[in-house]
């Protein structure tokens, strides 16, 4: 693609034509060389929206939170985007729930961008290519860009590399919350969400996360608020909104937000530049200098150190 084609694309996409911009998401979700093009013509355009990611066990709600969320945010007149980390189908290597049911009511709604994306394999429960599709929504003018993870666990805590704002989204009666602290979410949490309240354990839930957060301590000045939710209601969801604004008003005042955005910089830079080394390294199976070196090492003919070394000097 030449960066003319990729200009004129970008315009397209920045004017909300919506097939435009599904297609650059496309072109990242596909390692496209077409994106270099692309990426050159979205930078001048990014470091606007608020990126708010959603994480969580599987079954607390996170789909309806960020479904109400969406509705929140449309009504104060903001446009969205909502990026759905789905687990990957074993058969097409594509998104294996789709486009979240719930959310089809927005389909229709020019001011709200949906899209889900496989995780391919990523153990994070973000797709690698989640941090440059961020990007593109940011260059397209979305105010509020929300990212919901698969609902992976202790790896969940890769969102918080991710986002501006990182909502850690639980329901009362899906086990010992003490899990909790194990899956390392006291630490990424900006603001805890307990989802279904209406249901019993709720307030438990809520008592426990405010004990664990006392005895954890905060060094900082931002202490996660706990707020409950009945998402299939909309209970609570205008507070959740208020709180969200509070951190990214925190982020602002403390400095953080541009210290988290550098950090989440490196790391893109970072992984696109693995991604380009092990392409490189890998050639074709069968045929390359990697998989010779492999054979070595699996025969005990070579320790893989010194195959790594040989692999670089190269």
């Amino acid at each position: 693609m030449l960066d003319s084609q990729a200009d004129a694309l970008v315009v397209a996409a920045r004017s909300g034509d919506q097939r435009s911009l599904a297609r650059l998401v496309s072109l990242v979700e596909n390692g496209s060389p077409d994106l270099r093009p692309v990426m050159r013509a979205v930078a001048p355009h990014t470091g606007n929206a608020r990126v708010v990611g959603l994480t969580g066990s599987p079954g607390v709600g996170k789909s309806t939170v960020t479904d109400q969320l969406v509705r929140a945010y449309r009504a104060a007149g903001q446009r969205v985007g909502v990026l759905a980390v789905d687990p990957t189908s074993p058969f097409s290597g594509g998104a294996l729930l789709g486009d979240r049911v719930r959310m089809q009511d927005h389909a229709t709604d020019s001011g709200v961008f949906i899209r889900s994306m496989a995780s391919r394999g990523h153990l994070g429960g973000l797709s690698w290519s989640a941090p440059q599709a961020v990007r593109l929504l940011d260059a397209a003018g979305f105010d509020v860009i929300c990212v919901e993870t698969v609902g992976v666990g202790q790896a969940e805590v890769e969102i918080a590399g991710l986002a501006d704002t990182t909502l850690v989204v639980m329901a009362p009666g899906l086990g010992d919350s003490i899990q909790t602290a194990k899956a390392g979410i006291l630490e990424i949490a900006d603001v805890f969400v307990v989802n279904k309240s209406d249901r019993p354990g709720a307030s438990e839930l809520s008592r426990d996360l405010r004990s664990m957060l006392a005895m954890a301590g905060h060094d900082k000045s931002w202490k996660p608020p706990i707020v409950l939710t009945s998402a299939a209601t909309g209970t609570g969801i205008g507070e959740l909104a208020e709180r969200v604004a509070d951190h990214w008003e925190w982020l602002g005042k403390s400095g953080l937000r541009q210290e988290r955005r550098t950090a989440r910089a490196r790391e893109e830079i970072s992984a696109i530049a693995v991604a380009d080394i092990r392409r490189r390294l890998g050639g074709l199976p069968g045929e390359s200098r990697l998989d010779e070196l492999a054979e070595r090492v699996a025969a005990g003919k070579l320790d893989p150190y010194t195959a790594a070394d040989d692999l670089l000097a190269e």
